[in-house]
């Protein structure tokens, strides 16, 4: 349906052009051919022709394209604000009218010449086409991005400030268009959606380019679809998928059921972790050392784990003590760095390999790995059975495009949610029969590629280790850089540096 509608805005839009080229003298098949016509409008409007080949830079140059169409509405005495907003974000309807609307004449350059802008109109049509330029830029180019939690550290801190480049896997194109700039999916103040959802697009990425094994990558939570919206108890912390293993679906409902909500693809929480694996790889995790394809995977310097720390039975390990054996807590007890047990001389701590490796600590001081404990919350959902733990876990299969599984009880287990919601297939299990999308099937072909995302901070991430699979149309860009950070007063040391 989103495909169909593009189509016909698409059609208007060229229809009203060529209307609008048989006004000013142009012959009106010109009008559709893409660029062509814009070298006509160019040349018709006497601009410089540098204008036509700036509008081949790809993604910014559509904002020059955007003011092209402007002049030659100029050029229809039409100046007002109104009638260029139109042009930007209804040109589907404004282009026909001026086209075949007997009313409206092409008056030329010559009324363009004698028009003045007032100094507030200036900074008006200034303002706009800002926001615009921006709002191209945010969409396709690149975007400021705060890491909120410290799943990434040390490799990534909180409130480090990144670009996250989005041409690195190709640009998206936003399957809600209609929303507001600068808003991802929920207003200030009102807390309402930040979108419509009139116009959805399928998913379209141009100049796509791979996802790589070991890229920082930001994208949409794939079970962020389904919201219970209270950010204090739920939210993505708690998701709607985990409340109702824990509490069951109707109990959920009857409790939440007045604030929860779902999201199109794009606007779902982003999130940043390490891809540690793409698809077509088989990922296991043992003692903490993820294997792909059974090759060890080597350590990150920055990638944080829990170790044990036992101290003199006399020897309290708080943080003071913890500084002065030169142990690096960042955060302390606030976010999770450290961790008491039962007994007051044992604490966790949350501290890199490399950090480890390099301590050098007192007689009667003991550090040792730590190897968590299996948990049965943790993808996909039948660890009573089978002992996974965030150190040791899989095999998994990582779904790519064109990979083929059989239906079997244990892959559904895994995929079904792929088949059915991120590939958008009609799924039935009829007395141990599969059928998809009416069809009986025994096995199936995944049409995208998927991914396996995981924190550095390996004991401290809600990751894919807990809710699966990234598709591919969930992809938002690839951390870049970080330009600003922030504890107290700048971290001097981290900025500019280039993410690894």
């Amino acid at each position: 349906m989103g495909w169909i509608l593009f189509i016909v805005c698409a059609l208007l839009w060229h229809v009203g052009l060529f209307g609008m080229f048989k006004k000013a003298g142009i012959e009106g098949w010109k009008a559709f051919i893409p660029f062509y016509n814009t070298w006509c409008l160019v040349q018709k409007m006497g601009l410089s022709k540098l204008w036509f080949f700036v509008q081949l830079i790809p993604i910014a140059g559509q904002f020059v394209t955007i003011w092209i169409t402007i002049k030659f509405v100029e050029h229809f005495g039409r100046f007002g604000f109104i009638q260029h907003a139109a042009t930007v974000l209804f040109p589907f309807i404004y282009f026909p009218y001026l086209g075949f609307t007997a009313n409206e004449k092409y008056a030329g350059k010559i009324v363009v010449d004698n028009y003045k802008k007032t100094a507030l109109r200036e900074w008006v049509d200034a303002a706009f086409f800002a926001i615009v330029a921006a709002s191209i830029i945010r969409t396709f180019i690149f975007e400021a991005y705060t890491i909120p939690t410290p799943s990434m550290e040390k490799t990534l801190l909180v409130n480090d400030f990144l670009f996250v480049s989005k041409f690195s896997y190709g640009p998206r194109v936003p399957n809600t268009p209609i929303s507001m700039p600068f808003v991802h999916h929920t207003m200030p103040i009102t807390n309402s959606k930040s979108y419509v959802e009139w116009i959805k697009l399928p998913y379209k990425r141009w100049f796509p380019s791979p996802v790589k094994r070991n890229d920082v990558v930001v994208f949409n939570f794939p079970v962020n679809d389904t919201v219970i919206n209270d950010e204090e108890r739920f939210g993505s912390r708690i998701t709607y998928y985990e409340a109702v293993r824990q509490l069951g679906r109707e109990m959920v409902w009857q409790n939440f059921g007045d604030i929860i909500i779902t999201r199109p693809v794009d606007k779902r929480e982003n999130f940043i972790k390490r891809c540690v694996a793409v698809g077509g790889d088989v990922l296991k995790i043992e003692n903490g050392k993820v294997f792909i394809n059974d090759k060890p995977q080597d350590f990150f310097a920055a990638s944080e784990r829990y170790y044990k720390l036992e101290t003199p039975p006399n020897v309290v390990p708080d943080q003071e003590l913890l500084k002065g054996l030169g142990i690096n807590i960042h955060g302390g007890e606030e976010i999770g760095d450290i961790r008491e047990t039962e007994a007051p001389n044992v604490v966790m701590v949350n501290i890199t390999n490399e950090e480890a490796a390099s301590l050098k600590l007192p007689q009667g001081y003991k550090l040792t790995d730590t190897i968590m404990d299996p948990e049965n919350q943790l993808f996909p959902y039948y660890n009573a059975e089978s002992k996974w733990s965030v150190d040791n876990y899989g095999p998994m299969l990582i779904p790519g495009k064109g990979t083929t599984i059989e239906l079997t009880a244990d892959n559904l287990v895994r995929y079904q949610r792929c088949i059915e919601v991120y590939e958008g297939n009609q799924f039935e299990n009829r007395n141990g029969q599969f059928f998809i999308n009416g069809k009986p099937a025994t096995s199936y072909t995944f049409k995208m590629n998927y991914f396996w995302m995981m924190g550095d901070n390996r004991h401290n991430s809600l990751d894919s280790r807990y809710w699966g699979f990234v598709p591919e149309d969930h992809i938002v860009g690839k951390a870049s850089m970080i330009w600003f950070s922030w504890e107290g007063g700048p971290r001097w040391k981290r900025l500019f540096n280039f993410i690894r």
